[in-house]
């Protein structure tokens, strides 16, 4: 398990620490992590001299550290702030309570996570990836769609990664269960504020508004080939498994589907004809012992969700009161005092009201003390 620094970014000098340490040249994930588990703080690391920096990383690494910053993270320093000024805009490092523990678990966490939308859908403990080729059949395309969309009614968010095909067809498939369904989560190969490809703009602007756009690309990064391996590695990250509904035997969800089993997650395939050459890589996942993934319920059972889908399809707020105390709670995380003074209810009655909310498995606690809904009602 990685580090993860008892420390929360307080302001701007927290964020302008942790984009120095995160975007300096050379360091990279692993860096951070070995300079965080030395120093701790990102300005404590900043504050420490050569010497010091020259026991954790290699000599050009370290001076560049502590060197003015190059014009890219000049940039990104004097953009981040406005950007970050937005409501639905964030900004979570490893040291945040809202950093997905899953993420933790890989090899090299990404330091630092840009978001866009609902980020309490980090806090979900039913994630599942859903993956596949750039050019699906027609057939394959209607699976993704449709898989997608069953599991986000069964109260699974649907991570994909927001490129053309199967992915595109995933992320709509789960924004078609709508305000019901446990929504979707694109994972990006480009910065948050840039659209990769274009012609998804309006599919990225729907995710932000009903679901989560998450990178660990700064701003203003374009998509280059060399992130998507990265991505991928946080789409099965994030995850208790992943879906291929169709890829061919060299693809980047078979790249994925590699990673994930790796990372000690599930991997499912869906079958397809022997025709059809992106069918192939399934048919590759199921000989190399993935799970057969003919229905939705093949998955829930495999992953133990099936019981905890019941006892979700039974759990509704009790009355009228618990639904506006969960409509006053919004989309994000939100203060006990902070909702006391929204919902305008009795201290009791909001603590046993939340109680009776947690243990229908509506409602959780985050680290700090914040609440968080679980799922939409």
């Amino acid at each position: 398990m990685s580090p993860r620094p008892d420390v929360h970014t307080g302001g701007d000098a927290d964020v302008h620490a942790w984009l120095r340490l995160s975007y300096s040249p050379g360091i990279g994930p692993l860096g951070v992590q070995r300079l965080l588990r030395a120093f701790g703080e990102p300005r404590q690391v900043l504050e420490a001299g050569i010497e010091r920096l020259r026991g954790v990383l290699p000599r050009p690494a370290a001076e560049a550290l502590l060197a003015p910053p190059p014009a890219a993270l000049r940039e990104l320093l004097a953009r981040a702030p406005d950007w970050l000024a937005e409501p639905a805009h964030g900004l979570i490092p490893l040291s945040d309570p809202r950093y997905p523990p899953a993420l933790l678990h890989i090899p090299d966490p990404p330091p630092l996570l840009w978001v866009h939308g609902d980020a309490c859908l980090l806090a979900r403990q039913r994630l599942l990836a859903v993956v596949g080729t750039r050019h699906p059949s027609a057939q394959g395309a209607r699976d993704a769609h449709d898989f997608a969309q069953a599991l986000a009614a069964a109260g699974v968010t649907v991570v994909s990664g927001l490129a053309r095909g199967v992915d595109a067809q995933a992320h709509r498939g789960a924004l078609l269960a709508g305000p019901a369904g446990a929504s979707t989560l694109a994972v990006l190969g480009t910065g948050c504020d840039r659209v990769y490809p274009a012609t998804h703009r309006e599919l990225a602007a729907r995710i932000a508004r009903e679901g989560l756009l998450l990178t660990e690309f700064a701003l203003g990064q374009p998509a280059l080939a060399a992130h998507f391996p990265r991505r991928n590695r946080i789409i099965s990250g994030l995850c208790r498994g992943v879906l291929v509904t169709e890829a061919a035997l060299r693809s980047g969800s078979l790249i994925t589907a590699r990673l994930a089993a790796e990372q000690g997650r599930e991997v499912f395939a869906l079958p397809g004809s022997i025709h059809n050459p992106v069918a192939r890589g399934c048919h590759r996942l199921l000989r190399d012992g993935a799970c057969l993934a003919e229905q939705v319920d093949d998955i829930l059972d495999e992953l133990g969700w099936s019981a905890q889908r019941e006892a979700q399809d039974r759990a509704a707020p009790a009355d009228e009161a618990a639904v506006e105390l969960l409509h006053a709670m919004g989309s994000g995380p939100i203060t006990f005092d902070r909702l006391l003074h929204d919902s305008r209810m009795d201290p009791a009655r909001l603590q046993q009201q939340l109680l009776e909310l947690e243990l229908q498995g509506l409602v959780t606690r985050l680290p700090g003390g914040r609440l968080c809904r679980v799922s939409r009602a």
